[in-house]
């Protein structure tokens, strides 16, 4: 996991390792999680801070790791949450007067706050968090520069401002704007907000006897290094346990299938469409565009959809599992509007913890493991849906000569898109939005950096064939199975 938190990270995956130890041998009960509270951090000293303090953190990180939410937090859906005992030590106000401070006697701060939050310290001007409003007036009055502004980590990392602060300075979600992308997690120096895990979950399917089918995410290829293909992920995934695997590079070719006949529908009548596999964006839109989610969305359902529902056609009774780099998969695969989803998800992070509980690693496999095209396979970078759609259509016969595609990658990017579909500005035809830079290789929960990612990706993807989109969904039986969202 390359962030900014490697020891958070570690720390946390340390966690999830034993959690799932202990569900392997059927011993996850309130006693054994008690003593894993204290195999943690097993004193008498912490390292970082208060020992009580640490061991309600470790208490509440088991609670994400059985899938529940922390015990000081309401119960909700939400995926992603927050960790009171780790979230008390960021700034609480995001302004703040630094030592440059001259104390000088015309105290433009003072006269330009309107609320009455600054005045005079024992050595500089004080802003009194409690009345301060955010609106930067003091910071600009300021002639030396001395006020600056200590905007937090994960606010600053949230595309939708679905972040602010309690009165006691701890962090809260708006769970009516959080389109559930996970960027503020690992933008977190104290690891306060985290997501559920689903792996103990996972670990009683199997021990029960399911068929428990794991379903890879394109962007898998390269993200452990240009050794460990596609193959060597299923393998290891079923000396967990797994019955298979099924790389989700082909439900990438279903829906670039049919949502290119959206398209080309949509592009005779002159109506603007989106794409609809970024569970993140699907989320900005109902969220926070819904006229534009009604009116312009594809009703084609996401790749990870489209293979969960053919394996519950070809295997009924099965469990499937997505394994990728993204948060918002969660809140997908937990959506009741959408039948026939995923059962659960984890993300790489969680994979390597499950597979460490069972002393299980990647080797390097001979064979070839293929069934997506090199479009499916695709669709996990910037502009990889849209490419695929294209491809579908043109194998078609169709005419793709002055279609005008926007790619978005970026919160900001699908945010002033969407605003300008809404308005009625937007100059192209279709919008691929993905709320992680660079696509889903960029997702919260990648294992690399995105340049040793692509760099890998690249070795693994030229070793794959050139077969064409639409002869590739011949082998499957599309018309026993619904690619529209809602089933029907």
């Amino acid at each position: 996991m390359v962030t900014n938190d490697k020891g958070i990270v570690s720390f946390k995956h340390k966690i999830m390792e034993e959690v799932c130890r202990l569900a392997w041998a059927g011993k996850l009960n309130d006693t054994e999680k008690e003593r894993l509270v204290y195999r943690m951090v097993p004193g008498p000293k912490s390292e970082y801070c208060c020992i009580y303090k640490e061991r309600e953190i470790v208490k509440q990180r088991i609670h994400l790791a059985c899938a529940e939410c922390p015990t000081d937090m309401p119960v909700t859906d939400c995926v992603v949450q927050v960790i009171n005992a780790a979230c008390d030590d960021c700034p609480i106000s995001a302004y703040s007067v630094t030592d440059s401070c001259r104390f000088c006697m015309g105290r433009p701060c003072q006269s330009s706050c309107r609320f009455g939050a600054i005045a005079p310290g024992e050595f500089r001007m004080h802003i009194e968090s409690s009345k301060c409003k955010e609106c930067g007036m003091c910071a600009k009055a300021c002639p030396y520069g001395a006020i600056v502004h200590l905007e937090r980590p994960c606010k600053k990392a949230c595309p939708v401002g679905a972040i602010t602060y309690d009165e006691f300075g701890f962090c809260r979600i708006n769970e009516e704007r959080c389109v559930q992308c996970g960027h503020c997690i690992h933008s977190c120096p104290f690891g306060a907000i985290g997501s559920k895990t689903y792996l103990v979950d996972i670990i009683q399917a199997i021990r029960s006897g399911k068929e428990v089918i794991a379903m890879c995410a394109p962007a898998t290829e390269g993200q452990f290094g240009d050794t460990v293909s596609m193959a060597s992920v299923r393998q290891a995934l079923k000396k967990m346990g797994f019955a298979d695997m099924v790389e989700v590079g082909l439900g990438g070719d279903m829906t670039a299938a049919y949502e290119s006949l959206e398209w080309a529908e949509a592009y005779k009548t002159g109506k603007k469409m989106t794409t609809s596999c970024c569970p993140a964006f699907i989320n900005m839109l109902r969220q926070l565009f819904p006229d534009v989610f009604e009116k312009n969305m594809s009703t084609t359902v996401s790749p990870m959809c489209a293979i969960s529902r053919y394996l519950k056609y070809s295997h009924p009774g099965c469990v499937t599992v997505f394994v990728g780099p993204c948060i918002a998969k969660k809140a997908e695969s937990n959506d009741a509007t959408i039948p026939g989803n995923a059962d659960y998800v984890m993300t790489y992070g969680e994979l390597r913890a499950l597979m460490r509980s069972k002393d299980v690693g990647f080797e390097a496999v001979e064979e070839q493991y293929q069934e997506a095209s090199i479009w499916g396979k695709r669709f996990a970078t910037s502009g990889g849906v849209a490419n695929a759609v294209l491809e579908c259509m043109q194998e078609r016969g169709e005419q793709v000569e002055g279609i005008k595609l926007l790619r978005c990658a970026g919160g900001m990017e699908c945010k002033k898109a969407l605003a300008q579909l809404k308005l009625g500005t937007l100059a192209e035809d279709f919008v691929e939005g993905m709320v992680c830079p660079g696509g889903c290789v960029g997702g919260p929960s990648k294992h690399k950096t995105e340049m040793e990612i692509s760099r890998a990706r690249e070795i693994l993807l030229k070793k794959a064939d050139g077969r064409k989109v639409l002869e590739n969904l011949k082998q499957y039986p599309m018309e026993k199975f619904s690619m529209h969202r809602d089933g029907h």
